[in-house]
């Protein structure tokens, strides 16, 4: 979302995300923007947060530091400081399409699942087919009720986001004792069925929790 992991998954995705979108920076940054790129989460809000303090930052490079350092601490739980940094690298690119999509996890994770669909939405309309936005919109409608399109949302993301985001799902909902088939990134009707029954119950993510699954869907 990394995804992104959420917490997990949205970090995994998002990540991976970001980092294949690096931005120019003026040398005399060089070690702050290394730092802000970095998986862990203390150096990147360490980094970020000296990069945005750069004399002359282009606005697009203060949104990527923004955004990073938002992803740092949404991987930490500090969400409302996440949302923040959110609003600010949008503000600066109202365009940045992972931004929203991480933003309306974030708003997810803290409770405010319904205030995020208008930023995924958004998200989807810059970039069709996002897996991880799909996602993000499926743990959204889920968390509103809305079996149908929640369900319809996680196929989308595995058709998308191919063996990976299969894998995650096996191995999310064997956890939870929905899917007791290989983790094999195959889709089937078994998986098909673990789907529907964890969108049924309120609470089940299909996602797999932090660090599980990450040898066996890297």
């Amino acid at each position: 979302m990394y995804r992104l992991v959420k917490s997990v998954v949205l970090p995994v995705l998002a990540v991976c995300f970001l980092a294949s979108h690096p931005v120019a920076v003026q040398s005399s940054s060089n070690d702050s923007r290394t730092d802000c790129f970095s998986d862990d989460n203390m150096r990147r809000i360490t980094g970020c947060t000296d990069l945005l303090d750069t004399p002359g930052l282009r606005p697009d490079e203060r949104a990527m530091a923004f955004a990073m350092r938002a992803l740092a601490f949404s991987l930490n739980s500090r969400f409302s400081e996440a949302i923040r940094d959110y609003d600010s690298a949008i503000g600066l690119n109202p365009d940045f399409s992972i931004a929203l999509n991480n933003r309306a996890w974030a708003l997810y994770k803290s409770g405010r699942a319904k205030a995020g669909i208008q930023d995924v939405e958004r998200a989807l309309s810059l970039s069709p087919g996002s897996p991880h936005a799909l996602d993000t919109r499926a743990h959204i409608k889920q968390e509103m009720g809305d079996v149908r399109a929640a369900l319809s949302d996680y196929e989308l993301a595995m058709r998308f986001g191919g063996e990976r985001m299969i894998k995650l799902y096996q191995c999310g909902l064997q956890a939870q004792g929905l899917f007791s088939g290989d983790i094999n990134g195959l889709y089937s009707q078994s998986l098909r069925r673990g789907l529907e029954m964890c969108v049924s119950t309120r609470g089940c993510d299909p996602l797999p929790a932090d660090e599980e699954c990450r040898k066996v869907t890297s």
